[in-house]
């Protein structure tokens, strides 16, 4: 690469997109990349402030922003994403199909500290939809050292960086428990806020059982769903610290353990999950806030399920901070910082 002045540019090769802009009508390359100048081309490249142009010189030690940005491409890009087009070294990546956005967060911030390279990503572990723009790759000087790229390469390793993660068909039983529900005494206005929640990631309400406060008898609920074949058990009520609430107990007898009772959300501290059996399925039991609050810690755990993640303690003990949801007057989650 060469800079020399534009009026004598007459026959030399462009080796970077030139872009102009005019205010309210367009911002876009008037020369791409490869264009031989002629000599009407010149007063266009001054016009857009080009006293000075970069032509391309061959030198085999360095890599074009546009085939470095290939290569950022490449290490990204995982299962069920879409690239655009390479333009001034940028390319953009999209989501094929709904899911969750898988990031490897360790490899990412390693690549962006190499330096004249970046990656920009939206949050990773949220729902995504088909079409959804995911992360932005640039590389910021003209041309960079392909030995730096070869680093690159090696530290993001065999595994892209970012994958979607489709969702798993499941068939899901709830238990709804208490007292007053089950006696007759109110109305059950959990259930069906659990159930739309659940099937809006595609999984199937296979039935609905009603338990009073007996822990005896949540854990037989639990245990006839999973004997049915369900991939999923989620209990409604019962999961505060008074005497009568015996849903957390009900879930540790039936599983065994509990990957966490508790987590750093708000609304949703007292929310309960375990997994049952080899096939790890998800029993959960879900605080009262579910069901009246708009979004809950049940809206920041369920499309991870939804996809087979089996979550550790750790993924709860992250979620701290961002774990306080504003209850705004207009819900934009997950494009908020609940949950971040």
């Amino acid at each position: 690469m060469r800079l020399m002045k534009t009026e004598d540019a007459v026959g030399q090769v462009i080796c970077h997109d030139i872009t102009q802009i005019i205010k309210d009508v367009k911002k876009d390359a008037v020369f791409r990349k490869g264009h031989i100048i002629k000599e009407e081309d010149i007063p266009v490249l001054l016009s857009v402030g080009k006293d000075h142009i970069y032509v391309w010189e061959n030198d085999e030690t360095m890599m074009h922003e546009n085939d470095a940005a290939e290569v950022l491409c490449a290490i990204c890009k995982g299962n069920n994403m879409c690239r655009g087009s390479v333009k001034e070294g940028k390319i953009e990546l999209s989501a094929e199909c709904d899911g969750v956005l898988r990031i490897d967060r360790e490899k990412l911030t390693a690549v962006n500290s190499f330096g004249q390279m970046m990656i920009a990503t939206r949050h990773g572990d949220f729902p995504v939809k088909k079409g959804d723009k995911l992360a932005g790759t640039r590389i910021i000087p003209l041309v960079i050292e392909k030995e730096k790229m070869e680093q690159v390469k090696a530290a993001a390793g065999d595994k892209p960086i970012m994958s979607v993660e489709p969702y798993i068909f499941r068939k899901a039983g709830i238990v709804s428990t208490g007292n007053e529900v089950f006696y007759g005494r109110i109305k059950d206005e959990f259930t069906p806020v659990v159930k739309d929640k659940l099937e809006e990631y595609g999984a199937e309400v296979a039935g609905i059982r009603m338990s009073d406060d007996n822990n005896e008898n949540i854990e037989k609920c639990i245990r006839a769903f999973i004997d049915e074949g369900c991939d999923m058990v989620v209990c409604t009520g019962g999961m505060s610290v008074d005497p009568d609430d015996r849903t957390p107990l009900a879930i540790r007898n039936i599983c065994g353990s509990a990957v966490t009772y508790g987590a750093p959300v708000l609304p949703g501290a007292m929310f309960m999950l375990a997994y049952y059996g080899e096939n790890n399925i998800p029993v959960m039991g879900l605080p009262g806030c579910v069901m009246y609050a708009r979004r809950t810690i049940f809206d920041i755990v369920l499309p991870r399920i939804m996809t087979g993640e089996i979550l550790e303690k750790k993924d709860f003990d992250r979620l701290g901070e961002g774990g306080l949801c504003l209850n705004c007057k207009v819900c934009t989650f997950p494009n908020c910082g609940f949950g971040k």
